[in-house]
């Protein structure tokens, strides 16, 4: 067989893979996340669709910390670790090597949103900038859970933080959430996009759609994290949902910088529902008249993303927030 075709042959049969990503899992079992954690949930995700012909660069913090406990390791690809700053280095490096080599092997980034929207941002858009071709993946879980609960620029506005504490001036962090996603896909990338790891169907088909693209591409995976936002372990999923249903984490995609996509929803929730779940926000339900405006700020956030983004659905569709909730383990709708 010559070599062009036997390169072929590998490459329908890595296809294969992902289309059944239950075959093969990347992140096996047996590592030391906490109960409940999204982030692991949604790496064990990312690397069943990805399949196994990959190469990971993965930035310090949790999912580094608690997938290689020295001398263990719960990955079963080649996996590499970097600082908090250059996992986008990183991977460019790892794709320039192995481009030089003739390989095809896709090399994914990881990083939680302190290593993607604070301190690794540089080196993010840098490998975005000179087009390396680089799944970027932000395990977003919206603060420093692995140092402490320390705020980021990813914890929303008004939530309670050890470094955003509520108190007399201001009812916990008063910035607001930075919006990642658009910056990204302001570098005219060819595809960034969110999802959350409460719609496991979004999220595998974003991953297959983001590596069969040449170039960089971006996705913000919103990752609930019991420990720092006060809810219990099987609480995840359906706080990831409320997320999602009141409109504070739209889930969109953008292609060259344009709208492209986005995941209706059916019947939006008020935002108290998803605020009231948490700890992080406790402090909002105090009778002040500081909570009650940040209550309002807060809807008139979701309110804004749902107008903005055309994330009203339109009645009954199997493609929307209510359609695509259950699912089985291989990624089939089962209602």
């Amino acid at each position: 067989m010559k070599r062009d075709e036997a390169s072929n042959s590998i490459a329908i049969k890595v296809a294969e893979l992902r289309r059944r990503p239950h075959r093969f899992q990347g992140l096996a079992s047996g590592h030391r996340a906490c109960l409940g954690c999204g982030e692991a949930l949604a790496a064990r995700l990312v690397m069943e669709a990805a399949g196994p012909d990959v190469m990971i660069a993965n930035a310090t913090g949790c999912l580094e910390i608690f997938t290689t406990p020295w001398p263990e390791s719960a990955w079963r690809v080649p996996w590499m670790h970097s600082l908090f700053e250059n996992a986008g280095a990183i991977a460019a490096g790892m794709e320039a090597a192995l481009k030089a080599q003739g390989k095809t092997t896709k090399v994914l980034s990881f990083a939680g949103d302190g290593g993607t929207f604070d301190i690794g941002f540089q080196s993010l858009s840098g490998m975005m900038e000179r087009g390396h071709n680089v799944l970027y993946v932000c395990y977003d879980n919206e603060a420093y859970m692995n140092t402490g609960i320390q705020r980021s620029s990813s914890t929303p506005h008004a939530a309670m933080t050890t470094t955003s504490p509520p108190g007399a001036e201001r009812m916990g962090k008063r910035h607001l959430k930075k919006d990642i996603v658009s910056i990204v896909a302001a570098h005219h990338i060819p595809y960034a996009a969110t999802t959350s790891v409460a719609f496991p169907t979004d999220l595998r088909k974003k991953v297959r759609r983001a590596m069969e693209i040449e170039g960089p591409t971006f996705l913000q995976i919103h990752s609930p994290c019991p420990l720092g936002w006060g809810t219990e372990g099987e609480e995840s999923i359906a706080v990831g949902r409320l997320a999602v249903e009141t409109g504070l984490f739209p889930i969109i995609e953008l292609e060259r910088g344009q709208l492209t996509g986005v995941l209706p929803i059916r019947e939006p929730k008020p935002v108290i529902d998803y605020l009231k779940a948490q700890g992080r926000f406790r402090h909002l339900f105090q009778d002040h008249y500081k909570a009650r405006e940040e209550l309002e700020h807060l809807q008139a956030l979701a309110d804004h993303n749902i107008a903005t983004f055309g994330l009203a659905g339109q009645g009954v569709d199997r493609h929307d927030s209510s359609g695509i909730n259950r699912v089985q383990r291989e990624g089939v709708r089962s209602a």
